[in-house]
C-alpha cells in the first residue's frame, strides 16, 4: 500500500525581541510503503486475542493506553469501593483503541490533508446518537404495551358482550 505526503508551505513565526521573523518550511512529496506495519498490527491483534483467550492479564505494551489511565477514567463513574477485574480492564482498554481506529478511518476517508472538527463530529456522529436511540426504543415499547392495554380492554368487551 503506498501513499503520498502532498507538498505543503507551512509559515511559522519565531518571536524575536518584540517582533517576528516569518519562516517557510517546505515538506517534499515522499513515497513511503505502508505494508511492514499493517502486518506488525495484524500479528498484535492476533496475538492479543490469543491472550484473551487465555484469560491472562495482558502485558502493558500490547494494550493501546496506559491501563491506569483507563483504570482511572471508569473509577471516575464507578460506584466507590467497586472493584474492576483485569479482564475489564484490558477488555475496556482494547475496545477504547478500536472505537479510535473507527473514528480516525471514518476521518481518514476524506480527501483532505487535515481533519477539522466537521470531519471528527461526523464520526461520532452514530456514536453519539446511540442514546436517542436507546431513548427511541423505550418510547415505542411504551407505545405499544399502551396499544396493546387498549387491545386487552376491547377483547374483554367483546368478550363479555357476545358471550351472554
Amino acid at each position: 500500500m503506498w501513499f503520498y505526503v502532498y507538498t505543503k508551505t507551512i509559515a511559522c513565526m519565531r518571536f524575536f525581541e518584540g517582533g517576528f521573523l516569518g519562516k517557510e518550511v517546505k515538506v517534499e512529496q515522499k513515497p513511503v510503503e505502508m505494508a511492514e506495519n499493517e502486518e506488525t498490527v495484524v500479528s498484535t491483534e492476533a496475538s492479543i486475542e490469543e491472550l484473551e483467550a487465555s484469560g491472562e492479564e495482558l502485558p502493558e505494551e500490547k494494550l493501546p493506553f496506559p491501563r491506569a489511565t483507563v483504570v482511572n477514567q471508569m473509577r471516575k463513574y464507578l460506584d466507590h469501593g467497586k472493584q474492576i477485574k483485569g479482564q475489564v480492564k484490558d477488555e475496556m482498554n482494547i475496545w477504547l483503541g478500536k472505537m479510535i481506529q473507527r473514528t480516525t478511518a471514518k476521518m481518514n476517508e476524506h480527501p483532505y490533508s487535515y481533519v477539522d472538527g466537521g470531519m471528527f463530529r461526523e464520526a461520532i456522529e452514530t456514536y453519539e446518537n446511540v442514546q436517542d436511540i436507546e431513548n427511541e426504543r423505550k418510547r415505542i415499547i411504551l407505545q405499544l404495551e399502551s396499544v396493546k392495554a387498549a387491545c386487552d380492554v376491547l377483547i374483554n368487551e367483546v368478550d363479555r358482550k357476545f358471550r351472554k
